[in-house]
């Protein structure tokens, strides 16, 4: 599959970093990922679903809609076999072995540690290429934990890097983890870092911004008389069972944003044909 820099790549000899032109970066950006290996893991949608979210009384940490959005806000890659890792707690690569799951002639290739001290190393199997001023944030799956290590995050300025980047987790401390086929071991998440060093955060008082100090106080009394009546077991507030203000995307008023997301469900990556 051919590879074509985009417009902002440095021409040759030209090595001048320049901040790319704001409206590109407002435009619908772009996300392009080149395979470098003829089977690369599989690449996917973010799940808006959990396990542990699954098994809560009532699935009530489904009425945090903000955690299902970010469940679901980027693309997960899957490791493309299952194995065991263990650390003996040496600095040493070698101080971690690895352990295939079945048959998995190629787990090296895939799986390694590069740095040593207890860090696991995932090759992704793309190069990513984002539009100018957009990178990529790497981490692990939102809102999931594993015992005894932890995903690095990275966030990679794909927009211009000519070359792929690598997923790592840390030991927590001496043991074994196990990663399964299928299970997400990277997930990324196109941002705008190009603007982010503009951004300046303002300490306002409350009482600046009436409106907003009115809703505030709205909505304030709305939750605090719920929950005495849901205390008091009142018929309609334990049949309401919780307030939806956020998940219908409306103020204690009826006010509604332009803009509200209550569910995400992004799209597969289509095969691009063009060489």
């Amino acid at each position: 599959m051919g590879h074509k820099p985009p417009k902002s790549f440095p021409a040759s000899g030209n090595t001048k970093k320049t901040n790319p032109p704001l409206g590109a970066m407002l435009a619908t950006p772009s996300l392009i990922c080149h395979p470098t290996e003829p089977d690369p893991p599989p690449l996917v949608p973010g799940r808006a679903d959990r396990a542990w979210m699954d098994a809560t009384s009532d699935r009530f940490a489904y009425r945090c809609t903000p955690l299902s959005i970010a469940n679901a806000s980027g693309w997960e890659i899957l490791s493309p076999c299952s194995f065991t890792a263990t650390w003996n707690g040496g600095p040493q690569k070698d101080d971690i072995l690895f352990v295939p799951i079945g048959s998995q002639p190629d787990l090296q290739r895939r799986i390694i540690s590069h740095f040593g001290h207890g860090i696991v190393t995932f090759h992704t199997g793309y190069l990513f290429r984002t539009s100018p001023g957009w990178g990529l944030w790497c981490r692990g799956a939102p809102n999931t934990s594993k015992f005894g290590i932890v995903p690095l995050d990275g966030l990679v300025e794909t927009d211009w890097l000519p070359m792929p980047f690598t997923m790592n987790w840390r030991f927590t401390g001496p043991g074994i983890v196990r990663f399964e086929k299928g299970e997400p071991f990277c997930f990324i998440t196109p941002v705008p870092h190009g603007r982010l060093d503009a951004i300046e955060p303002v300490v306002r008082p409350l009482a600046a911004d009436p409106a907003l100090k009115s809703a505030y106080e709205a909505w304030s009394a709305s939750r605090a008389d719920f929950n005495v009546r849901l205390a008091a077991l009142e018929p309609a507030a334990v049949e309401e069972g919780w307030q939806r203000h956020y998940l219908r995307g409306e103020t204690p008023a009826g006010e509604r944003p332009d803009f509200h997301v209550s569910k995400r469900k992004l799209r597969m990556p289509r095969l691009d044909k063009e060489s």
